[in-house]
């Protein structure tokens, strides 16, 4: 290794070092401003500070580690700037995708229509028959027997319940839904849906929407407001039934904060979850309803066993009641056939 006597240099620096130190390496670095110090600056820099301690051997070993630190520095700041470039440009692209994801547009009406229908069911009464129940009174009464009966075969068929939010993503979505869906739904606030229809929901693993008719609660044969809660806290849905069943089809201006608006803010007030789902009473629709029932914010709106509306399917879907005389087999087989 050669010494510095060797070299003919002495112990002190010369004007060469200080040239170097100051002029070519230091200053200029110095005397840039934070917007002036670019990508370019830094790697030509560094590349520049690599190749003079390459070929300048320094009279100080202060000056080598200086220049040394000094020039990794550089790098790093370049490197931390490319870091900084790739994610910007990373960014725009993240967006965009989240963008695609979070924000998807319903399907139209035509889809919709087109999307296989999901069985549902509707129930009103669950009691044994009595002498004095006409015929048309026995199309809404369901003996307990036979209503177990239907529950335990849609059990055994491998049939599983949705729920109407479900059955809306589906619809508006094209979101999966299990095999076989179903779904089971109770109109009047009837206290038999409560004892009766629950423990058997229960039993399967099913849950059910019970569309509540306000002006009932409470009153003798119908479910309380402490019931109505417990059924939405166990995980099934609580929609609206109007406050006193008056048909859609003959409501006045004045009608419809009163059978809308008044029942939906009751219903969140007990349940303490927003309501979405409506229920048309007698099953009976107009189109000027559907424009009123999307003003108050709902999301989908049931009728029975009429043709959906083309324009707004969404709002006019179909279930079946399900009669007194019929079996579970009679069900099962009206399920099969009356959805396509």
């Amino acid at each position: 290794m050669f010494s510095r006597q060797d070299l003919g240099r002495k112990n002190t620096p010369n004007t060469t070092d200080d040239y170097l130190t100051k002029e070519i390496l230091v200053f200029p670095f110095l005397k840039l401003s934070p917007t002036e110090i670019n990508p370019d600056f830094l790697r030509l820099t560094a590349n520049h500070n690599a190749f003079l301690m390459k070929n300048i051997w320094l009279s100080i070993p202060a000056n080598f580690y200086f220049f040394l630190l000094l020039n990794s520095f550089l790098i790093f700041c370049y490197g931390c700037h490319l870091d900084d470039k790739i994610k910007t440009a990373a960014e725009p692209e993240a967006q965009v995708a989240i963008s695609k994801t979070s924000s998807p547009l319903p399907a139209d009406a035509a889809t919709i229509l087109a999307r296989p229908e999901v069985p549902i069911l509707c129930y009103h009464q669950l009691r044994d028959f009595r002498a004095s129940d006409s015929k048309t009174a026995r199309d809404y009464i369901v003996p307990v027997a036979n209503f177990q009966e239907q529950i335990k075969l849609l059990a055994d068929s491998g049939y599983h319940t949705v729920l109407p939010g479900e059955l809306y993503d589906w619809l508006a979505y094209g979101k999966p839904l299990p095999l076989k869906p179903i779904m089971i739904s109770f109109d009047d606030t009837h206290l038999d849906q409560y004892n009766i229809a629950l423990p058997e929901l229960n039993k399967y693993g099913f849950k059910g929407v019970f569309f509540i008719m306000t002006v009932s609660l409470g009153r003798p044969g119908y479910m309380s407001r402490e019931q109505v809660k417990q059924l939405a806290d166990e995980g099934h849905v609580i929609g609206s039934h109007t406050w006193d069943h008056k048909n859609v089809k003959i409501y006045t201006e004045e009608d419809w904060p009163i059978q809308f608006e008044k029942p939906v803010k009751q219903l969140e007030a007990i349940t303490g979850k927003p309501v979405h789902y409506f229920a048309y009473p007698f099953g009976l629709w107009s189109k000027d309803a559907i424009a009123k029932i999307k003003q108050y914010g709902f999301k989908a709106a049931f009728q029975l066993s009429a043709q959906r509306d083309e324009n707004d399917p969404l709002f006019t879907i179909r279930r079946i009641i399900v009669p007194g005389e019929w079996s579970a087999a009679t069900m099962l087989k009206y399920i099969k056939h009356s959805f396509k």
